[in-house]
């Protein structure tokens, strides 16, 4: 297994695994770790990118060109080795390009890059598809970050909360075996707050299918906080399990498969059609706010 890469700034220091270019800590300046501590008895993942789908299809089964693929939950990505494409002192890029393995689940040829990039207080993770394909590439793009709760500042975990930079009016969508139910689930938003709980998610991640919002702020109201920025992604998920010391920020284009969907891959809902030679980009930062 190839070694983790670890950049930094004296502000924030990241590390980063080649198993799915995944960013494994991210550090302040004295050390303090705000990413989950993965313990196995509730989730080993720490910020997987997810590729070349978003949530789980209709039987874990697609259609494209008229034959049907199988692939997981939140697609191969996460689970492949990157190559160390470029390393500085305060960035890094892992490239995955399709092989034998890949071509038969997804058969496209493509390249995936994924730079994390540190700034000041600020980490930035940019998630790159180039279609080398000659046929339009079908893609969604998600990003899985799992945040400590509580944060490392010395705030009970019943202080913490997220805020949306905009209102967000709409309801969310209700999880049924992975998929996407027909009857929505109101909001549980107080204005544009959302006081953390266990009790949220008893019924699985909350999940915007529509968002307003390209930002939010996760705090405990006083100390540290986190501003979380997804300018490309147009849905959103929260997600953990209770009574874990974590909490999943997940900025999506695409989502899981509608129940009952029987289309082709095309009309999966944020599914991005990327013509050949072309790039599609989404971009999550995150800073430290003091």
């Amino acid at each position: 297994m190839a070694d983790r890469v670890e950049i930094g700034n004296g502000t924030l220091t990241a590390a980063i695994d080649p198993l799915g270019a995944e960013l494994v800590s991210l550090r302040d300046a004295q050390g303090r770790e705000l990413m989950t501590d993965a313990d196995p008895a509730f989730w080993t993942g720490h910020a997987p990118i997810l590729f070349p789908i978003v949530g789980r299809l209709a039987g874990d089964r697609y259609r494209l060109d008229g034959r049907d693929y199988a692939l997981p939950q939140h697609g191969f990505a996460r689970r492949r080795i990157f190559t160390l494409a470029e390393q500085g002192a305060a960035h890094v890029r892992f490239r995955l390009e399709d092989d034998a393995e890949s071509r038969a689940v997804y058969p496209r040829a493509f390249a995936l890059d994924v730079t994390h990039a540190l700034d000041g207080a600020t980490l930035t993770t940019t998630v790159t598809v180039t279609n080398r394909d000659t046929r339009d590439l079908p893609a969604s793009i998600g990003f899985h970050h799992a945040f400590a709760w509580p944060l490392p500042y010395g705030r009970p975990r019943d202080a913490h909360r997220i805020t949306f930079a905009q209102h967000e009016p709409a309801s969310l969508a209700s999880i049924e075996d992975g998929l996407i139910a027909p009857a929505p689930r109101p909001s549980p938003l107080q204005d544009r707050v959302l006081p953390l709980s266990d009790a949220l998610f008893t019924e699985d991640a909350l999940v915007w299918q529509q968002l307003e919002s390209q930002s939010l702020r996760y705090d405990a109201g006083e100390g540290p906080a986190l501003e979380i920025g997804f300018p490309d992604t147009p849905m959103l998920g929260i997600w953990t399990k209770p009574g874990a010391a974590f909490v999943c920020v997940e900025p999506w284009h695409g989502i899981a498969d509608p129940v009952g969907f029987t289309g082709e891959i095309w009309d999966k809902p944020g599914m991005m059609r990327v013509a050949p030679g072309a790039t599609r980009s989404a971009v999550m930062s995150v800073t430290l706010l003091p």
